[in-house]
Parts: C-alpha cells; structure tokens; sequence
C-alpha cells in the first residue's frame, strides 16, 4: 500500500510532541541549560539567529540542524518532528521552573487587578464630570 505525501505528514504529526521546530530548539536548550549565546557560539551563529529560529521566524540548514542536535544531546529527528527521545528534564528542573512560573503569574494577577481598579476609578471620575 502506497501513502501519499499528505498522509505521511499527518501521520507524523499525529505521532510527533505537538511542538515546532522552534519550540523542540528552546526545550532542549532549556534542558542543556544553555543560554542563548552560550549555544550561538557553539554552533557559530549570531544570537539573534538562535532566537529567530526558536520563535520559528527561520529555520535552521541542514548541516546547522545537525550541529543543534548534537550540541543539544538530541537526534535531528526529534528537532524536526518531535518523534523520539526528548531532552531530560530533571524532576527538580521541572518543579522549579513550575514554581517561577507561578510566582510570576501571581504577581501578573495583582498588577491585574490594581490595573482593573485604577480603570474603574478613572472610569467613575469621567462619569461623575459628565454629569
């Protein structure tokens, strides 16, 4: 049985992590603990090309994706489609970027609500002047 292009790419999307090129990049540079220039000057690129290809503005060539994964520990592959072994996470790496991430929404939620407060009492000034 034959598949077509199109069904191929499907069926490797249904099995892949759900993630872009971009988001795989920054996941395993995330698990190297690498920061963006640190792996900009081991695969020889500008910074701002590394940061392009995370936010999936470009993409890498080829013998550069190869580079990626080798710095990174992770096969082309999984770069590419997100089909096999993901870069390791430790169980401590992931409760505290959890907890950052908390901590940094709650205090979004309080810069919320006083944002909410000033616009409703800036609202009710211009209300009580117009009458």
């Amino acid at each position: 049985m034959r598949l077509s292009t199109e069904t191929v790419i499907a069926r490797l999307r249904q099995t892949g992590d759900g993630d872009t090129l971009g988001g795989r990049i920054w996941r395993a540079r995330d698990a190297a603990k690498l920061s963006i220039k640190e792996l900009a000057v081991r695969v020889g690129v500008r910074g701002e090309t590394i940061s392009a290809w995370e936010r999936d503005r470009a993409e890498p060539r080829t013998n550069r994706l190869f580079m990626l994964a080798s710095v990174l520990g992770v096969t082309p592959a999984w770069l590419i489609t997100g089909i096999g072994r993901a870069p390791d996470e430790g169980p401590s790496h992931s409760h505290t970027a959890l907890r950052e991430q908390l901590e940094l929404v709650k205090r979004l939620h309080e810069q919320t609500g006083e944002a909410i407060a000033a616009l409703e009492s800036e609202l009710e000034r211009i209300e009580e002047n117009i009458r």
